[in-house]
């Protein structure tokens, strides 16, 4: 592979140190892939729409060496669990819910492309919040096949990774995500958001450099289970919105075209239809704002976008309505933009654009404020674009 090495992260580190503390010897690969967090265009990947995410500099790391064996062994250190793969027998998905069910996704897919890897033990070490709409998943699974890659010196098409990683998170974690997320956590690039047209799966680049400007994430430490969520419950609804509509996606709809079919329509899939149709639009729109600086407009976009979320799509809850409570009543004045929820909803982060300058002060009144609203302390953290997945042999 052409270019500089990648360099080692945080979370490279520490999986290397842990795997040799737990198996006694270095590892000969360490493999990361970042979270993400949505910017805008939530719900719309599946409906054919653009999304807007950038990568996060927290990243999940996989440090590991060949065993010797047709096993991997595989070791948690965020949950002290161990598992073991028999690479021998055919794969398939262990109890719902189990954090397993990523990363034997993701070998299966390897093994349905004829691509069987060595036995070897492994490490995770991650420093993205479980359960918190900062793709979690996403950065596991981009992870395992990364270091996959490294195992069996086979490279894959980056879309071909891709949509191994969303397989992956459809037929083994049993959530049927759109493309957004393996995409960003596998192509991301540091200093940049990245614009995904999700009907011909090409993205567009957009410069992310201003530093007066900064990136938010305020996480409510309320947690969920996608799979346990609505979220199969809504795309359905979105399914059976553009059956209505006659058109292949919600992406060729129109606001004009929904009205004109609302009176035939179940109410749940009209409001669904309204919220996708709406982000599409204030996606591109908000994508324009990157390019020209314009981050008050930006900034209406992130507060109309949460408003759609919480009252069409309804997938909000009480904690990121609090947040978002808290960004409004700071406002442009005090120096933030906007603020939205990202990723599923029904608790998790939310999103806030800001003023670089006024960060402290911001922090600071945001956690007081959801703290009075719900006595849970929220934790907040800014990132910059980061990234993708790398590896480094060792």
């Amino acid at each position: 592979m052409m270019g500089a090495a990648p360099r080692m992260s945080t979370a490279d580190g520490l999986a290397r140190d842990a795997f040799e503390r737990y198996f006694n010897r270095p590892p000969r690969w360490i493999a990361s892939a970042p979270g993400r967090v949505n910017l805008i265009g939530e719900y719309t990947d599946y409906n054919g729409g653009f999304v807007l995410p950038m990568a996060i500099e927290a990243r999940t790391a996989i440090a590991a060496a060949p065993n010797e064996s047709e096993r991997i062994v595989l070791h948690s250190l965020a949950l002290g669990e161990t598992t073991t793969i028999d690479l021998s027998e055919p794969l398939t998905p262990e109890i719902r819910g189990r954090w397993t069910n990523y990363f034997r996704g993701v070998v299966a897919g390897f093994l349905e492309a004829s691509i069987k890897p060595q036995g070897f033990d492994a490490v995770i070490r991650s420093d993205v919040p479980l359960g918190s709409g900062l793709s979690s998943s996403a950065a596991l699974e981009t992870s395992a096949a990364t270091l996959l890659e490294a195992v069996t010196g086979v490279t894959l098409e980056p879309l071909q990774k891709v949509l191994l990683c969303q397989n992956a998170e459809h037929t083994f974690a049993g959530v049927p995500c759109g493309i957004m997320d393996p995409y960003i956590s596998s192509q991301g690039r540091a200093g940049y958001a990245m614009l995904l047209d999700c009907r011909s799966n090409v993205p567009s680049w957009l410069a992310l450099d201003d530093p007066a400007v900064t990136v938010m994430v305020i996480n409510t430490n309320i947690k969920h289970q996608l799979s346990k969520s609505t979220y199969a419950m809504r795309r359905k609804a979105c399914e059976e919105a553009a059956r209505m509509l006659d058109v292949t996606t919600l992406r060729e709809a129109s606001m004009e075209l929904l009205e004109r079919h609302s009176g035939a329509m179940e109410e749940q899939a009209l409001h669904c239809a309204r919220h996708v149709i709406g982000e599409i639009a204030r996606t591109e729109r908000a994508a324009a704002c990157i390019r020209r600086g314009d981050w008050a407009e930006f900034g209406q976009l992130l507060d109309a976008s949460h408003d759609s979320l919480k009252e069409d799509f309804q997938v909000s809850c009480a904690e990121l309505d609090a947040v978002v409570a808290a960004a409004r009543g700071i406002g442009l004045a005090g120096g933030v933009y906007g603020a939205r929820l990202t990723g599923g909803g029904f608790g998790g982060c939310v999103v806030a654009l800001i003023e670089s300058a006024k960060r402290t002060e911001i922090e600071r009144a945001i956690a007081s404020a959801y703290l009075r609203a719900t006595g849970i302390k929220a934790t907040i953290f800014v990132s910059r674009p980061a990234g993708g997945a790398s590896v480094i042999e060792v």
